[in-house]
């Protein structure tokens, strides 16, 4: 943990960011019964039944002292969909930054073998270069560290 809390006393610099990342599954649910509108003195009312739609999974991706954050939705959370928001971040966000500092937790897919099982040798190597993993404790999520 003292290597996590270490990084997050860092002052800010653009060049070696701080990026935090976590990811959850969420139920998708459809209204089986129309909510009845909105009228004077009488709220929106809905039921409480839904119809289940499917799941998805949210990443989210936070540089607490830049201000930023960024919610990616995903059909699942395997090791390539994680690598593919890795980079995407990487590339979109941090294109000309050297070293990013990206705190996570000890999830089996959160690991440079993603990366590889993703893309080819080269590039994969290429974006570890500019990786520097802190994962947080056992049970610890970077969401709330």
């Amino acid at each position: 943990m003292e290597d996590v809390l270490d990084l997050y006393k860092r002052p800010y610099c653009p060049h070696e960011p701080v990026l935090t990342m976590d990811e959850t599954t969420t139920q998708l649910t459809m209204e089986v019964i129309e909510p009845l509108p909105a009228c004077p003195g009488q709220p929106q009312r809905y039921d409480t039944l839904y119809k289940r739609n499917g799941v998805a999974t949210l990443f989210m991706f936070f540089e607490p002292l830049a201000g930023w954050r960024r919610v990616n939705i995903s059909e699942s959370k395997t090791g390539v969909d994680w690598a593919w928001q890795i980079r995407n971040v990487l590339e979109e966000r941090y294109p000309d930054v050297r070293k990013v500092h990206l705190v996570l937790d000890n999830l089996n897919t959160h690991n440079g073998a993603s990366l590889y099982e993703a893309f080819p040798p080269d590039e994969a190597r290429r974006l570890l270069k500019r990786l520097e993993f802190h994962y947080t404790p056992k049970h610890g999520s970077p969401a709330c560290a």
